[in-house]
């Protein structure tokens, strides 16, 4: 057999908040009877004590199953106990009327008097209490204990006590019942706040995930989406190639597995969580895949100096634009632009292929539009930073993103340009052969 306290520690903080409201409403018909039936003993004699510590024990047990069964209507795990509620009611108010009864007519005089009143007051005031358990609505339980306190005083006036006694009672009625009352509601909305608290924290831990698992998904459409577009495109030259019989071929099937390799190892990276985009090799990359296809692109600025993180943020959004110039435009020329503005860093990529890529949805708003761009302005936004794409006048394509810098990283940054609309022979020359 489990040790008390072991069970106790092995239970998580709901279920302890559970046990303990459930076990304080347990507890009341000990309190009731301990408080209320003792006392008679001493005071009447044992014939009469028995008739009134005996249905005050039959109105406990009462009690405390209706307790028990109001606090699983309150989970939702039973339906309301009506006629518990109403049966309560009913032997509360009966046992009451007949303490009453007891004040005029029962034998003892003033011995009886003074246990017949605080014993009517009691047994209404816990079954107020308990009743309360079972009712929703503040206006409800608040009629329930006036309802109560007035039946107390017009029945003790009617059974012969005076007008202040009768006063007094039912002010004991109303005071007592509405603070029991108060503990029973306070206690269900305690509980109730738990759980819900508890079911937040389970909602806020899946949106977590969720989050997370969406993170993950832009990061790998990030990773493989250019990739993957390159792999293709030189897959293609190379078969256009060795149908020509061209040595060139090779060259292109050897960039096509270093790639796949370094895709590889990028997945990984993203996997563990690791990866953050060099700018500069990005715009390196991204002028040597435009214009292997077949696209007139100049890279002007340098990364140098840049903050590791504003780096990555840039990085990314280079690769993201990159990837949309190859899979949904149809452009013959890009430029791409790295320059400070005052304490900012812009970032700019224009394309002429602006007509298809609009209709096809890069901007990432549209229905069919990707998350590549959604999950920019979120990169974006952990650095302060903006972005912008959409057609511009020309039939211009164009993506600018714009990172405040750092104090102190404006000196280092340098924007000496260097611009280049060319690339190796090779590449240069396959181009044209496949471009129609």
């Amino acid at each position: 057999m489990r040790r008390p306290g072991r069970w106790w520690r092995g239970k998580s903080t709901l279920a302890k908040v559970e046990t303990y409201t459930r076990w304080s409403f347990h507890f009341f018909p000990l309190v009731e009877v301990t408080a209320i039936g003792l006392p008679v003993f001493g005071q009447v004699g044992a014939g009469l004590a028995v008739l009134l510590v005996l249905p005050l024990c039959a109105h406990a047990a009462l009690c405390g199953v209706t307790a028990s069964q109001s606090l699983d209507w309150t989970r939702g795990t039973r339906e309301q106990p009506v006629r518990l509620l109403i049966a309560l009611g009913v032997l509360s108010a009966l046992l009451g009327t007949a303490a009453l009864g007891l004040v005029e007519h029962g034998p003892g005089g003033e011995d009886t008097a003074a246990t017949a009143v605080p014993f009517c007051v009691g047994v209404l005031v816990f079954g107020t209490g308990t009743i309360a358990l079972g009712v929703r609505g503040r206006l409800r339980v608040l009629g329930i204990v006036a309802g109560f306190a007035a039946y107390t005083g017009v029945a003790a006036f009617a059974l012969g006590l005076d007008g202040r006694g009768s006063l007094a009672t039912a002010f004991g009625v109303l005071l007592g019942g509405g603070g029991l009352s108060f503990t029973s509601v306070f206690s269900v909305w305690l509980l109730d706040a738990v759980y819900e608290l508890d079911a937040a924290r389970e909602t806020r831990t899946r949106l977590a995930v969720a989050e997370e698992r969406l993170r993950f998904g832009r990061d790998l459409h990030d990773v493989m989406g250019r990739n993957l577009a390159v792999i293709a495109l030189k897959s293609e030259l190379a078969v256009q190639l060795s149908r020509r019989e061209r040595p060139e071929a090779v060259d292109q099937m050897i960039e096509v597995q270093r790639i796949a390799r370094e895709s590889q190892r990028e997945v990984r990276e993203v996997v563990r969580g690791y990866r953050e985009a060099d700018l500069g090799a990005e715009l390196s990359g991204a002028q040597g895949v435009l214009t292997a296809a077949g696209v007139d692109c100049s890279v002007t600025g340098s990364a140098t100096g840049l903050p590791p993180a504003v780096q990555s943020a840039l990085g990314w959004v280079v690769r993201e634009a990159t990837t949309n110039v190859l899979r949904h435009g149809d452009a013959r020329r890009c430029r791409v632009s790295l320059e400070r503005a005052g304490n900012r860093v812009v970032l700019t990529v224009e394309n002429d292929g602006a007509e298809r890529a609009a209709a096809q949805g890069a901007t990432g708003r549209g229905t069919g539009g990707g998350s590549g761009l959604a999950g920019l302005r979120e990169r974006l936004a952990a650095v302060s930073g903006t972005l912008e794409a959409g057609p511009v006048d020309g039939g211009l394509f164009r993506v600018v993103a714009e990172v405040p810098l750092p104090p102190g990283s404006s000196s280092a940054f340098s924007t000496d340009s260097s611009s280049s609309s060319s690339s190796d022979t090779v590449s240069r020359s396959v181009s044209e052969e496949v471009t129609p």
